[in-house]
């Protein structure tokens, strides 16, 4: 069940493709980037109770790709199991999104997933011009490529969290609802994430002041609850991830921040009286 959770779960650890997708250099949309840039990186540790289970890392690459002729963030998120953890489950995944850099959509995305004897290796493409989505498995075996229908303006997991911290949380007052259609392991789904309101809490890189986000899940057993998530974004302009809780039914999950640089703003610490 723990395996399954890392599986699906890049930040709660927490491949090239075969063509480009049909496309051309004109952005679906324009949507207003004030919050990360090129050469950012995070790094967390993961615990799972009181284990240090895993470590992660979120990052943009140093320059822009270009994927159907439109330039790109690469952003990676990146994470493996650490001491006893890394034993039983032995986890070395590597999740990627290349997000346009006027619409804040994604793309292409990859994940290379390696799980003890599990393996991953699949490649999508987006086109959002005719909302299909280009799904290929990268399987030695028998490797597959199918297209899917997909919401208009869909994201992925990875993509999805660089555009909540696009959002002007200024405006929205506690209860409301964010609305995300998504395309994910050959389905879509319609998120839902609620503003909590603010907080300040600790992370080992400090105290922090935050924006509380809380991801409707459905009925699963994995999570306990529809609010078993609980993702705080910096409040500043960054909006960085610092901080993850999860409630499972194997137990929590804590994502916690301890180092970051190449912030494009500078960082909501709380000051030391």
């Amino acid at each position: 069940m723990t395996r399954r959770w890392l599986r699906y779960s890049p930040l709660l650890l927490l491949c090239a493709a075969w063509t480009q997708p049909v496309g051309n250099a004109e952005p679906i949309r324009l949507w207003p980037n004030p919050s990360f840039k090129t050469g950012e990186t995070i790094r967390y540790k993961v615990h799972y109770g009181l284990i240090n289970a895993a470590e992660a890392t979120v990052e943009t690459s140093g320059s822009l790709d270009r994927v159907a002729d439109r330039p790109c963030y690469k952003a990676t998120v990146s994470g493996h199991t650490t001491g006893s953890f890394d034993f039983f489950l032995h986890v070395r995944d590597q999740w990627r999104s290349y997000i346009d850099t006027a619409s804040i959509l994604p793309l292409r995305s990859t994940r290379d997933i390696t799980e003890k004897n599990y393996h991953k290796k699949e490649t999508v493409d987006f086109d959002h011009v005719h909302d299909v989505a280009d799904v290929q498995i990268h399987d030695r075996e028998k490797p597959t490529r199918t297209p899917y229908k997909i919401p208009n303006n869909a994201q992925e997991l990875v993509s999805g969290f660089y555009y909540l911290r696009t959002l002007h949380y200024d405006k929205m007052k506690p209860g409301d609802v964010i609305k995300m259609p998504g395309f994910f392991d050959e389905e879509s789904f319609n998120l839902e994430v609620t503003f909590k309101g603010r907080e300040v809490v600790e992370t080992k890189a400090g105290t922090i002041r935050v924006l509380k986000l809380v991801p409707k899940m459905p009925k699963n057993k994995i999570f306990r609850g529809e609010e078993a998530i609980k993702v705080y974004l910096s409040d500043d302009r960054n909006k960085i991830p610092v901080l993850f809780q999860a409630e499972m039914f194997v137990g929590a999950i804590k994502v916690d921040m301890y180092k970051y640089e190449g912030l494009k703003s500078k960082l909501n610490v709380v000051a030391l009286p």
